[in-house]
């Protein structure tokens, strides 16, 4: 979709994202590797009384899904910047489902705009988990 296409407000549902344990431990040993994610016993021992997934890998599980709705298509030119904050842990067997909202539009020039997305994350029981904000660069028509 062409960024003149595009209006604020705009949005689509992303699919279950499920964090299976067996990707969540292995997320964790290559790239977060602390007792947190690692190490069951010592996750006991923590506030969250069992490991959590690393945040980068839920973030990624959503974004996974969210770009199976391909938003812009071949309109797509480059990716700006992203932002994610984790608001509450994410679990092994969490089901997380979203929201992303086109939140603001700006026409860089006249071949290409920037388009602000931003993602809600929500776990099975309906608790927001974590939010992005994602920048992208989107062709303009040509005319």
């Amino acid at each position: 979709m062409y960024f003149d296409d595009l209006k604020i407000g705009m949005m689509v549902d992303i699919a279950p994202a499920i964090i299976e344990k067996e990707k969540m431990m292995a997320f964790a040993l290559d790239y977060d590797h602390i007792p947190l994610h690692t190490d069951e016993e010592y996750a006991k021992t923590t506030t969250f009384g069992k490991l959590i997934a690393p945040g980068v890998m839920s973030f990624m599980s959503v974004w996974a899904k969210y770009l199976e709705v391909d938003f812009f298509g071949e309109e797509l030119l480059a990716g700006k910047s992203t932002k994610i904050e984790w608001l509450k842990p994410v679990f092994a067997d969490d089901v997380l489902t979203g929201k992303a909202t086109i939140t603001n539009l700006v026409k860089r020039n006249a071949k290409n705009g920037l388009v602000e997305v931003t993602i809600e994350a929500y776990n099975q029981d309906g608790v927001l988990v974590l939010t992005d904000v994602t920048e992208a660069i989107v062709k303009c028509r040509i005319r």
